[in-house]
């Protein structure tokens, strides 16, 4: 086979994994062959194939007279002259100017070996595409890394001050509570355990501990080999319910300040993990 092929694959971000391939007409029975083939190897992603052939002889050309149609395009235009008596001949300019009267198709021979070449083509063009992918992926994980563990730094000085939140709540609330009263306490008891109860209500540790829990299987993905994409999607969706979920107990502007720095890097790590696989 003379002439050449060459294979060119084109992916950006997707949730899914939709993958379009693009042949020469002769050519479209392996769409679907090279299809499969790239779902095989790719996870997620949109991805264009495009798949150009130069060089190659093209087919004979010939062109035949469809004798039906053209008897019924003449037979129409009969019948408008007669109704309507309108002058003018039928020539052979005006029915070849017809759709399909005269077709011209094209007599393709594929060279046998070039589907196989086709696909090995192909297949060279996604070993390019994987090896690109894991050098963005590697990339990608120390960019993971270092937002994580801003992550982990923010969470100590939120578990740091958190104590120290719920005692001074517990406290203003009972002098608010004392001054309202302005007076002896009639149940102190009762009293002590309302408070002790909305203290309780401040109390972030279980949000924290969670929090923990979601960071370590963040890290765990990024040491695997399988593809992680959606799973990283869902925990950050997770480590962002815990980290509202802390500010909005908590409501201390030092603690706001912490839970501000972990949205801002949730916000970055969400844009990079739709480049995941």
């Amino acid at each position: 086979m003379g002439g050449s092929v060459v294979a060119e694959i084109r992916a950006v971000n997707h949730r899914f994994c939709e993958v379009q391939a693009r042949l020469p007409r002769y050519l479209a029975t392996m769409e679907e062959e090279i299809k499969k083939s790239v779902q095989a190897r790719c996870a997620r992603g949109h991805i264009d194939v495009t798949v150009l052939v130069s060089g190659r002889t093209e087919g004979k050309k010939t062109a035949s007279l469809d004798r039906e149609l053209a008897t019924q395009y003449y037979g129409v235009l009969r019948r408008l002259q007669r109704e309507f008596r309108l002058s003018g001949a039928i020539d052979l300019a005006l029915l070849a100017g017809f759709r399909d009267v005269v077709v011209v198709s094209e007599e393709t021979e594929t060279d046998r070996k070039l589907p196989g070449v086709v696909k090995r083509v192909v297949a060279g063009a996604l070993s390019d595409l994987e090896a690109m992918r894991k050098r963005e992926g590697a990339a990608l994980a120390k960019e993971f890394k270092t937002r994580l563990t801003s992550i982990a730094a923010e969470r100590a000085h939120i578990a740091a001050r958190a104590p120290q939140v719920v005692e001074e709540a517990f406290e203003r609330m009972k002098g608010r509570v004392a001054k309202l009263l302005d007076g002896p306490v009639p149940d102190q008891a009762r009293l002590q355990q309302e408070l002790a109860h909305f203290a309780d209500r401040c109390d972030v540790t279980e949000e924290l501990a969670r929090l923990d829990s979601h960071l370590g299987q963040f890290g765990t993905l990024l040491a695997g080999r399988e593809p992680v994409g959606r799973t990283m999607d869902f925990l950050l969706q997770e480590l962002g319910r815990e980290i509202n979920t802390i500010g909005s107990k908590a409501n201390d502007p030092v603690l706001a300040g912490h839970v501000i720095a972990v949205k801002g890097e949730l916000e970055k790590l969400r844009e990079q993990v739709q480049n995941i696989e």
